[in-house]
């Protein structure tokens, strides 16, 4: 969202296998989790009021559509994807690295996959794409963005419409940077390199 919305920022990972991480990321985080964007003195924990945030203090970014319909159903699909589909979470987790051949999808996962490629359907209908909604890029895209690399780690078979839209995102500069930066990171996470 940052990388979308123009602003210049620096980047600080946060290790997470030493006794001092919850320690450095209750100073970064009053939630203890990241993200945590700090901008003039404020402070901003949460990955939609991050958004919220972003749009106010760099709005010719448009990182919410102008019509007011579109910017209500933008923000209403942003707020699904931060709060749902939590079968698709556990079931399928992150690891841009990883590819996983033949993995069976359990049917919970799957009605979350079968609801974010009805959203992508619909928005990708309604206004043409390439992105969401349109020519540009909004916080839905990011929003949805680590979707598309989950779904290329497990293999999740998507109809045309929606492998072309996971091949545009992941094909995005922004997207780019953070797969090359994820690929370099020196950490293992051993639950996340398991074999399933």
């Amino acid at each position: 969202m940052v990388r979308m919305s123009g602003i210049a920022f620096v980047e600080v990972p946060v290790p997470t296998d030493t006794p001092d991480a919850r320690a450095e990321l209750l100073l970064l985080s009053p939630s203890i989790r990241v993200p945590c964007l700090l901008h003039d003195g404020v402070k901003v924990w949460d990955t939609l009021a991050i958004g919220e945030y972003l749009n106010e203090i760099a709005p010719e970014a448009k990182l919410l559509p102008a019509d007011r319909i579109q910017r209500a159903y933008c923000r209403a699909i942003c707020g699904e994807m931060h709060s749902g589909f939590s079968a698709l979470r556990s079931s399928l987790p992150m690891n841009i690295r990883a590819r996983v051949k033949g993995f069976k999808v359990w049917s919970k996962a799957q009605l979350d996959i079968d609801r974010i490629t009805e959203i992508w359907r619909e928005c990708l209908g309604a206004h043409r794409g390439p992105f969401l909604f349109g020519r540009q890029a909004t916080l839905a895209d990011a929003m949805y963005a680590p979707v598309t690399t989950r779904f290329r780690t497990y293999g999740v078979p998507l109809d045309d419409v929606c492998q072309a839209y996971c091949e545009h995102i992941t094909g995005t500069r922004f997207m780019i940077e953070w797969i090359d930066a994820a690929q370099a990171e020196p950490d293992d996470i051993e639950e996340l390199d398991a074999d399933f």
